[in-house]
């Protein structure tokens, strides 16, 4: 049985209610249409013969320049759509970026920030998301983690870290010496995207200023990139994270530069186990750093 013909069924109010869950989770907000609809049936349904070309009387037949198409039912299925980043960001976002950079200029703390994120109605996440995810661990550390962006656990608990890659994240840092009460951790987005989808580009834009602030107000003496998107928005390039990894860089805060690690994120590391070697040898980079820090 097809998905479409499972879809014409009649639910059971449990069947009905575990179905709109799934959708919710997966960020589902709008209903399209009434009933499902096979996409790639109507179109092939609908889809109209070229017409001929007009010839004149006594000609030969013409021959088309076009390859002569394959029947429909042999078509690849079309490639799924793939939005891409805004190269400039519309005026109203703009301006709400420039906002959020000058209310995070004003926090003098980072309770003062905290308390700014918590009312600030700028960015449309805050609207799907359950709860604010700040910030976890010791705000006094030396040592600050700067993730992506808030899943499904940290979403429910308002923590980053808290779920299966927040595990062994914890299991990685005590592979070190470290702990929560050793570090200090937040995200580049403090609310999370529907769906676990990545964030777009205004969104990342409209939440920098913020975490800008946060490390700038944190005692943080090393910066730790935790994940591609991270990475690559902190530093502020394109280079992929298998080639940034392990590479300390320069991050540049208010009066301060400190050194910045990008490694692989926890997630990365539970779909692939074999790069966990990558991630050791990073860690122990880390490790080292940590002891060139002068005593307090």
């Amino acid at each position: 049985m097809s998905q479409f013909e499972q879809s014409e069924k009649t639910l059971t109010r449990e069947e009905a209610a575990a179905l709109l869950a799934f959708y919710v989770e997966a960020g589902v907000s709008d209903a399209l249409c009434a009933e499902v609809q096979n996409r790639y049936q109507t179109a092939a349904a609908t889809e109209t013969a070229k017409p001929e070309p007009i010839q004149s009387p006594g000609q030969p037949p013409m021959q088309s320049d076009e390859p002569r198409r394959a029947p429909a039912m042999r078509e690849a299925a079309p490639a799924p759509f793939r939005a891409q980043a805004p190269t400039t960001i519309p005026l109203e976002e703009s301006q709400a970026a420039e906002t959020a950079r000058e209310i995070a200029a004003r926090c003098r703390t980072l309770d003062e920030l905290r308390e700014a994120l918590a009312v600030f109605e700028g960015c449309a996440l805050r609207n799907t998301a359950k709860n604010l995810v700040f910030a976890d661990g010791n705000p006094k550390a030396r040592v600050m983690l700067v993730g992506e962006a808030p899943g499904k656990d940290e979403d429910i608990q308002g923590l980053p870290f808290v779920g299966v890659s927040g595990k062994l994240l914890d299991r990685m840092l005590a592979s070190i010496g470290l702990d929560r009460t050793s570090v200090y951790i937040a995200n580049t987005l403090p609310w999370r995207p529907p769906g676990n989808r990545p964030p777009t580009a205004i969104e990342q834009a409209i939440c920098m200023p913020f975490i800008e602030r946060q490390i700038e107000l944190s005692s943080a003496e090393i910066l730790v990139l935790v994940g591609g998107v991270s990475a690559k928005l902190m530093l502020a390039t394109d280079t992929g994270i298998m080639r940034l990894r392990g590479k300390w860089s320069t991050y540049k805060t208010g009066s301060r530069e400190l050194p910045a690690l990008p490694i692989l994120h926890p997630a990365y590391l539970l779909r692939q186990p074999a790069q966990k070697r990558l991630a050791w040898r990073d860690l122990l980079s880390l490790k080292a750093r940590i002891a060139e820090l002068p005593p307090i």
